[in-house]
């Protein structure tokens, strides 16, 4: 039976903590031995101010040394492990998040619309391991132990204790104006970074349209509002925690000095020994040294703890993923019923009540003027979008009964917009698969007819492409997209306006992989403005402002709409629409 499975929820920020408990316990417990072990220093300096210098016995000086050294290894020891076990702590968290975080780097721009929140799931993993692995988690479990040390302050002598409890609770009260100060500044400074990101990436990967049109100094007064309001939330933040960091250690050292004061009072008027005046300083510099590094790494806190939240308010919006039953191949059926399309994070309908069927051989062109829907509705076909009504059926079941995963490799989908992955140009069409068969890529190659293109590559099909692609041409990603939408022989084969980079040579191999994905018995659909692209379609489906006008053979519909036209290649029928232009294009 299905089962949900939280790990794509926010759940899996609850089930990563409760794994880690374990372990944080331990962390507790050998905190717990440090901060005994602080003490040798105190104590090591009474019995050397009250015993050893009054009796001036060397053999009690050694023995103490002794005993100190070996309580200082052990110190060492367990901080040292302290340190590496919240290593582990961050790296196992990443482990468990990681690989969600990138899942909603990938699914969250499908459901949520292009936010600048999308960008920012694994930078966040890498804030919060970071901070597990500093100094930040040492000091919040040393925290604890302040009133152990305040209790032996005021064993020592009540006003000792007081002048150290007055001293902690002027440092936590700058803890605690640290966090009011900063945490404003802290979140706007993760937004606007996150901005600044987005419009560095964007000039990054369109340099060429920047530099060929002089957009460079207006994309860079851009993004030099962004990085201004960046460094300058950012500043603020650093003025702040700089600043009452360094007050808390300025006052951390004055109640130090305090403390000796006040033991030398106790000395005079015979209350303390000498011994006592030292061992409370050093425990209420002990006791104190916690609030101060608390407060010294408040930034990376914030940081983390904003990271934390944005990870949780991501998974909270992403749908759980459910272990389904797995559904045998679909073969037969590809049905469309009454489905509208929202765009993610709109509220604007582009595809409006849309219903046809198809079945296994038939081939689908979807037509229409610009903004028709054509690219929304191809969208929604594969399981991009979700619909915001209706539904998508492979042989009866719904696009949903199917995992993502076991959906697509049932699906072949080329985007209107090619993007190609850095890598090979036979891992780009294996779907970096880490063990596809090679006769499957050079068989999805040849269907889209880009096999002999390849081979006059550099290197074949082992040519490293690049970033996006970059060493081939506009037509020859399409080609490999191509290839790759054809791998492994799926059902259903969605392309969105894929002749748009094609000569004439790239068309004749279209039509040709278009016929043999009908001739294997799969369904192909095309969304096309021009003409050409239809030459091994059997039915076309015309939108007009998101809705369907007409579907039916393709010969009949494309006659229909070429019935009354002026001249060669320009109809103006169904609805008074403009459908052919004088280039060919719908």
């Amino acid at each position: 039976m299905p089962r949900i499975d939280g790990e794509a929820t926010e759940g899996l920020m609850g089930k990563a903590m409760r794994e880690g408990r374990g372990a944080l316990l331990g962390v507790a417990l050998v905190s717990a031995l440090i901060n005994m072990l602080y003490l040798t220093g105190s104590f090591f300096m009474l019995e050397v101010y009250d015993r050893v210098l009054p009796s001036q016995s060397v053999p009690t000086l050694i023995g103490l040394a002794v005993l100190v050294a070996m309580l200082y290894a052990f110190l060492g020891l367990f901080d040292f492990i302290r340190s590496r076990v919240l290593v582990r702590i961050g790296a196992a968290l990443d482990a468990r998040l990681a690989g969600a975080a990138f899942d909603m780097v990938v699914r969250l721009p499908l459901v949520a619309g292009p936010r600048a929140e999308a960008v920012q799931p694994l930078r966040s993993v890498d804030q919060i391991r970071g901070f597990l692995s500093g100094m930040g988690p040492s000091a919040f479990f040393d925290l604890p132990w302040m009133p152990f040390y305040l209790a032996i302050c005021f064993i020592i002598h009540p006003w000792i204790g007081w002048t150290a409890t007055i001293g902690a609770v002027l440092l936590i009260s700058i803890a605690l104006l640290t966090e009011a100060l900063a945490r404003r500044s802290s979140r706007t400074a993760q937004r606007v970074g996150g901005t600044r990101h987005l419009l560095a990436e964007a000039a990054r990967r369109n340099a060429d349209v920047l530099a060929s049109m002089g957009l460079s100094r207006h994309m860079r007064r851009a993004w030099g509002s962004a990085n201004e309001h960046f460094v300058g939330h950012t500043q603020r933040v650093a003025d702040v925690t700089g600043g009452l960091g360094a007050l808390s250690k300025v006052l951390r050292m004055l109640i130090q000095s305090a403390v000796l004061g006040v033991g030398a009072f106790l000395v005079i008027n015979q209350e303390a020994t000498g011994g006592l005046i030292i061992a409370a300083s050093i425990l209420a510099a002990r006791a104190l040294a916690p609030v101060e590094l608390v407060v010294g790494n408040w930034q990376g806190f914030l940081a983390a703890r904003q990271a934390w939240r944005r990870l949780k308010d991501g998974f909270a919006l992403l749908p759980g993923r459910v272990d389904r039953l797995e559904l045998p191949a679909p073969r037969e059926s590809l049905k469309v019923e009454n489905v509208s399309v929202v765009p993610p994070g709109g509220g604007r309908i582009l595809v409006r009540d849309v219903s046809f069927a198809l079945t296994a051989g038939d081939g689908l062109g979807i037509i229409g003027a610009s903004a028709s829907g054509k690219s929304s509705l191809t969208r929604a076909l594969v399981g991009a979008w979700q619909s915001a009504r209706g539904t998508v059926r492979l042989d009866g079941a719904t696009l949903e009964q199917w995992g993502s995963d076991e959906l697509g490799e049932h699906i072949g989908y080329l985007p209107q917009t090619v993007e190609l992955f850095a890598g090979t140009v036979a891992q780009n069409i294996a779907r970096f698969a880490p063990h596809a068969d090679d006769a499957a890529v050079i068989a999805a190659a040849k269907a889209a007819g880009v096999h002999e293109m390849i081979l006059g590559l550099p290197n074949g099909y082992e040519t490293e492409i690049g970033e996006d692609g970059s060493t081939l041409s506009a037509g020859q990603r399409q080609r490999v997209a191509l290839a790759r939408a054809l791998f492994g022989e799926p059902f259903l084969v969605v392309l969105d306006e894929p002749n748009s980079n094609l000569d004439l040579e790239g068309e004749n191999a279209l039509s040709q992989a278009i016929a043999g994905v009908r001739q294997r018995g799969g369904i192909a659909i095309v969304a096309a403005h021009r003409p050409s692209a239809l030459a091994a379609v059997n039915l076309v489906l015309l939108m007009h402002e998101g809705a369907v006008r007409a579907f039916g053979p393709r010969d009949a519909i494309l006659n229909k709409m070429a019935g009354n036209a002026p001249a060669a290649g320009v109809v103006t029928n169904v609805g008074g629409m403009r459908q052919v232009d004088n280039a060919g294009n719908f």
